[in-house]
């Protein structure tokens, strides 16, 4: 009797582990000397099986319950359906994803791109090789993903960003009111590699992919990826740029990420 209760609950742990789908997590960040709330979706994990991995950055004074919930629902699905594990850390209200330089414990860039990376490849049956990783973000997350998934593009295949916002020098109102200049200071003092521009000189031999959208509607944003998508194509930089109507609003980042995450898809099984 006591050996068929041991098998019994030992099958029930081992149904529920590879059953689970949805788990929140503190993960330790070594250079910000904190916890970082971060919520892991998974496909049913499978012995032997390793899998595909995307980062997903929300937007400002977002975070992981809210993309689950509303920015981003039915992920549990879609990990399912692209066989693909899906890491969503908590970007502190308005990091910015960046390393600040005078705010210490905001060190996103690093954290994202080197200590989450390293804790989900070591935890999870991950296919570590960079064609297998992905990171893509909207708004504050666009610009997050295209600075960590291009700084580094050792470990990122492909980028993606959806009504990013990609020019700080015209930002104008925003820069404040969206408290960059919290993390990175003035913008009259602002140094160079904190702007999007200072990336496509490396994205010419970086070996990634590219994806930016953007709502035509979108008053905020529409001139800064506009600007940027020709700055691309004048510097032979391959990328994939679309534009579709709608606002800076839930209902056209939620369209626009569920369809770059089908693409970056189709970019792993090319691999």
């Amino acid at each position: 009797m006591k050996k068929l209760i041991i098998i019994v609950f030992a099958t029930i742990s081992f149904t529920e582990l590879s059953a689970q789908k949805i788990v929140h997590k503190e993960v330790y960040s070594p250079v910000m000397k904190k916890n970082i709330k971060t919520i892991i979706i998974t496909p049913n994990i499978k012995p032997s099986a390793h899998y595909k991995t995307v980062y997903i950055l929300h937007g400002y004074s977002g975070n992981p319950d809210r993309t689950v919930k509303e920015d981003l629902p039915g992920l549990s699905k879609k990990a399912q359906e692209y066989n693909t594990i899906y890491i969503l850390p908590d970007g502190n209200f308005s990091s910015w994803y960046v390393d600040s330089p005078i705010v210490k414990d905001s060190q996103y860039q690093t954290f994202i791109g080197k200590e989450l990376v390293d804790f989900i490849d070591k935890n999870y049956p991950t296919q570590k090789e960079k064609q297998y990783r992905g990171i893509l973000g909207w708004s504050m997350g666009g610009y997050g993903a295209v600075n960590i998934g291009v700084t580094y593009h050792n470990t990122f295949g492909i980028v993606g960003s959806s009504c990013g916002a990609l020019d700080f020098k015209t930002f104008g109102e925003g820069y404040t009111h969206y408290q960059v200049n919290k993390v990175l200071g003035p913008i009259e003092s602002l140094d160079p590699k904190y702007l999007t521009d200072s990336k496509v000189e490396i994205m010419k031999d970086a070996q990634q992919s590219y994806i930016f959208d953007c709502g035509t509607d979108d008053v905020q944003m529409i001139a800064q990826n506009r600007k940027f998508h020709e700055k691309l194509t004048a510097q032979k930089v391959q990328h994939l740029y679309i534009e579709s109507i709608g606002d800076h609003t839930t209902s056209y980042w939620s369209q626009s990420l569920a369809n770059q995450l089908a693409l970056f898809n189709r970019f792993f099984d090319s691999k």
